[in-house]
């Protein structure tokens, strides 16, 4: 069953965040991820307070473990010291319903 992986990220360094989001971009692909969400040209906050410079980021895998060898690959854990001290980032990995 497919996975997404869903990304909030506050970012204090966009320059340093986007060299970060260039790398693991090319990796997710490898991996077999495809991005739902990303820089979208519109985001509606219906609810909740606002935090500045907060971004979402989705991408969709084949599976949750799919997505956990992207991960928990040596090359994700190289690429993933480019965002140190670029924002505060959460992530969490849920499993499609259907």
């Amino acid at each position: 069953m497919a996975a997404y992986m869903v990304i909030r990220a506050q970012i204090t360094d966009p320059e340093k965040f986007a060299n970060y989001g260039k790398s693991a971009a090319k990796l997710v692909e490898k991996f077999g991820g495809n991005y739902e969400v990303m820089r979208p040209p519109q985001d509606i906050l219906l609810e909740g307070e606002s935090e500045p410079n907060m971004k979402i980021v989705i991408s969709k895998w084949p599976s949750i473990d799919t997505a956990l060898a992207f991960w928990n690959s040596p090359e994700y854990s190289e690429i993933k010291k480019l965002r140190e001290n670029a924002g505060t980032v959460t992530v969490r990995l849920v499993e499609a319903t259907s």
